[in-house]
């Protein structure tokens, strides 16, 4: 089963998902409209709202309330993506230049702002505390695993345990919170629930842990951002934890002086060690032992086109080159 095939099961709420994305993002400022259009339709994979939209189909009911769920899950991941662009001061996104090197800082932040506050007001057109509950945790956590990423950049002395909380934080929680809340609104379990949010924990975790790989071994035409990103930004992600651990001294000292300093000039060699060090084979199983463990969830769920589709997406985590 490929992309395609995944975005079939639910082809038609997810059309329905986007008629209320571009109806949301009405605004009497037209400067937030255009911004807000400019980040959401720029060609991302949407795999969270995708996730939210299988999880309710899995769990037997999938109706409007979903497509305001997945709308709301959309409005949050894209809200730190502009936040993110700025603090990382980063001008290339999904193969575009990013809005804040289109319109500037200001512009991106408060535009951002814009969508968590609509992405709140649909959440109280829902009307369900505990969904409610779960999306203002999972944003608090979200802001929370952004600044512990802010504290470690330039820090050669984070240790993997560190880093995979900071990417729980960052990326992985809002995985969760879209898979599990969309049971909750229709109707699953607790047990169920708890089932859910677990493969979505673990999908988001493998699939944070690729683009940590993608970033020394990826192609910028595919991907739409520069290789050797994080490491310019001085982010020790997991491949370089792991090759200062099992690197010899001079590997540990390049690879320590990269983060230090951040920048490109040291791209190459540092590439070199991540591979030699076996680093990316390290990531890559790592991120496919994480799949391995979100698929598990889906155990005790009948068999359907949505349980075929949540099985591959999470192959798709690891399996994908952009």
């Amino acid at each position: 089963m490929d992309h395609k095939a995944v975005h079939d099961t639910v082809a038609d709420d997810f059309a329905a998902v986007n008629q209320t994305i571009l109806s949301q993002l009405e605004s009497r400022v037209p400067l937030v409209e255009k911004i807000a259009d400019y980040i959401i339709s720029s060609g991302g994979k949407r795999m969270r709202p995708l996730l939210a939209l299988l999880s309710a189909r899995l769990c037997g009911q999938l109706d409007s309330r979903h497509h305001k769920l997945a709308t709301v899950i959309e409005f949050l991941h894209t809200a730190t993506l502009l936040h993110d662009d700025v603090v990382d001061t980063s001008d290339l996104r999904r193969g575009r230049a990013t809005a804040n090197a289109k319109w500037g800082n200001a512009p991106s932040v408060l535009v951002g702002d814009f969508l968590y506050a609509r992405a709140f007001e649909l959440l109280v057109d829902i009307g369900q505390m505990p969904v409610m509950n779960r999306l203002a945790v999972a944003t608090r956590t979200i802001a929370e695993g952004e600044v512990m990423q802010l504290m470690n950049v330039r820090n050669p002395d984070a240790t993997e345990a560190q880093y995979m909380e900071v990417i729980k934080g960052k990326t992985a929680i809002l995985f969760q919170a879209s898979s599990e809340t969309a049971a909750l609104l229709s109707g699953a379990t607790a047990d169920q629930c708890e089932q859910l949010g677990r493969y979505g924990l673990n999908l988001g975790l493998a699939f944070q842990l690729i683009d940590d790989v993608l970033d020394y071994e990826g192609d910028t035409a595919k991907m739409g951002k520069n290789v050797g990103d994080d490491l310019a930004e001085g982010k020790p992600t997991l491949p370089l934890i792991h090759a200062m651990a099992n690197g010899d001294k001079a590997d540990r000292e390049l690879i320590r002086q990269a983060i230090r300093k951040g920048g490109l000039d040291d791209l190459e060699p540092v590439i070199e060690v991540v591979h030699r060090c076996g680093s990316i084979a390290y990531v890559r199983n790592k991120a496919e032992s994480l799949v391995v463990e979100a698929r598990a969830q889906l155990t005790g769920f009948p068999d359907s086109p949505a349980k075929t589709a949540m099985q591959a997406l999470a192959n798709m985590a690891v399996a994908r080159d952009s």
